[in-house]
């Protein structure tokens, strides 16, 4: 009898290790019997928590899948937008599993390098509808800013037809990446049992075939706008220039016509002044302006001056002995 108790303790404790399984944190769990998927009351698969756990030895599989954030970071795809240029779009989705059941047997029995593929062609699929939409300049840019449109009368005028049309390019590419989330989303779950949960295009490049004749189109563009703010800052500048000049010579009007009053004004009071010096004593008013004649006549002693003796120009200097004796 004991020896029997020793091989049925024996195949008693193995038969328990084999129905004891452990779920590791971070992922959830499935058993599989007889090919399928075991299902709670309301038909839906039976997900295991992370933890200790029973099931039946020998007819009872486990089979463990990742509960985590997942990304899914593909290569670069080539793309056709509604100009007919072809663009080069790097993107990637961040999943997880939602409906581990569903995920199971959709993916041929949880295999992640499948879920990733089949995945990929929803989101391509989207992304490519979306591209073919939408011209480069929407996808390559994010929401316009419309703090830097003009809101004055003035910046209106100054605004020109190129700068407006660069300024209301309102790029698309948020856009883009919102209708490729929710354009995925519900069909990723219903048909793979996955929730997306972020997609983003991380990089968007031309081929090299057009590479160069999109960028001197895009230079020649920028080159004309600016061409156009420079003409219209030396407009500005010119009217400008003319204000001030206006300013200037508005000043200096005025200014020459005060230093004309107060010159007319000095000359007018000097002219009194003489004036009634003149009149007070009229011959020593004239003889002080005589000698200031000779003064002015006389400075240079290199001058010449041919005059008969005998005129009035010289009669204090005839006199001149005459007043001394006086």
């Amino acid at each position: 009898m004991r020896k029997l108790m020793i091989p049925v303790l024996v195949v008693g404790l193995v038969l328990m290790l084999m129905s004891l399984f452990v779920i590791p944190e971070g992922e959830r769990g499935i058993v599989i019997r007889f090919g399928r998927v075991l299902k709670d009351n309301n038909e839906i698969a039976r997900i295991y928590e992370p933890g200790l756990h029973f099931k039946m030895p020998l007819f009872d599989k486990v089979k463990t899948l990742d509960a985590k954030i997942q990304t899914m970071d593909g290569r670069s795809d080539r793309f056709v937008t509604s100009e007919k240029k072809d663009v080069l779009i790097d993107s990637y989705v961040k999943w997880r599993i939602e409906d581990f059941g569903q995920y199971y047997l959709a993916t041929g029995g949880g295999n992640a390098g499948t879920a990733q593929t089949l995945l990929g062609r929803k989101v391509t699929d989207v992304l490519r509808s979306e591209i073919g939409a939408r011209e480069i300049k929407q996808i390559v840019s994010g929401p316009r800013n419309n703090d830097i449109l003009p809101d004055s009368a003035d910046s209106e005028e100054v605004t020109t037809e190129a700068a407006k049309e660069a300024l209301e390019v309102d790029g698309e590419r948020d856009i883009i990446m919102k209708n490729v989330l929710n354009g995925t989303r519900k069909d990723a779950m219903e048909d793979l049992g996955i929730h997306i949960v972020d997609f983003r295009m991380k990089k968007i490049n031309l081929p090299d075939s057009i590479n160069q004749s999109i960028y001197n189109r895009m230079r020649a563009e920028r080159e004309s706008v600016a061409r156009q703010f420079r003409s219209q800052g030396r407009e500005q500048a010119e009217v400008i220039r003319a204000q001030a000049e206006l300013e200037v010579a508005t000043i200096l009007a005025e200014a020459d016509k005060t230093a004309r009053v107060t010159r007319g004004g000095a000359d007018a009071q000097a002219a009194k002044i003489y004036a009634e010096a003149y009149n007070k004593d009229p011959e020593f008013f004239s003889f002080v302006r005589s000698l200031r004649a000779y003064e002015e006549s006389f400075s240079d002693k290199s001058d010449i001056l041919v005059l008969d003796p005998n005129s009035e120009f010289f009669q204090y200097m005839n006199k001149a002995s005459g007043i001394a004796a006086k």
